[in-house]
């Protein structure tokens, strides 16, 4: 099993690939975690072979979960998903689930792979409202060739029951 998941910041892409992950025994890998090496000192930007090298190599495997924002350099994921998972929640849902999450990881109670900052925190917002203006409806071109194999899940029940049809 090979499972693609994208959505915007706060769709709850990470949450629900490590549910699957779990679910079916399976690696789970983050886009995020191929572009940046993550340090003490701070994250640094993986140069392009390094990240084609990493991503490439959780390709191959036999089965995997991958989730992220990127689909400008991750065809081979695409193409060989046997599932591809579009996290379309509404705008307000993300919104309250960035808020949520900031406080959580500013009281320690939530884990992140970046130190929760204010700058990040509103910039969060701009990346939300970017994807909802110019990648979803790039994603939704890109989709089309994909076919029955794409999942657009707007809802946490939709969610859910994608999930129980594993």
């Amino acid at each position: 099993m090979k499972i693609y998941i994208v959505g915007s910041v706060g769709s709850g892409k990470t949450t629900l690939a490590r549910k699957v992950a779990a679910q079916l025994q399976i690696p789970h890998f983050e886009t995020d975690n191929f572009v940046w090496n993550h340090q003490p000192t701070g994250d640094i930007r993986n140069e392009i072979d390094v990240r084609n090298k990493l991503f490439l190599n959780a390709v191959k495997q036999e089965k995997w979960v991958i989730e992220g924002l990127h689909i400008d350099w991750t065809d081979e994921a695409l193409l060989a998903a046997d599932q591809i998972v579009f996290l379309d929640i509404p705008v307000n849902k993300r919104t309250w689930r960035i808020i949520r999450r900031y406080i959580r990881q500013l009281l320690k109670i939530e884990k992140g792979n970046y130190k929760p900052t204010f700058t990040i925190f509103r910039k969060m917002f701009q990346w939300n409202t970017y994807f909802e203006e110019q990648m979803k409806p790039a994603f939704m071109q890109k989709f089309e060739v994909y076919g029955s194999k794409v999942h657009y899940l707007h809802t946490n029940e939709e969610v859910e029951d994608w999930f129980r049809e594993l």
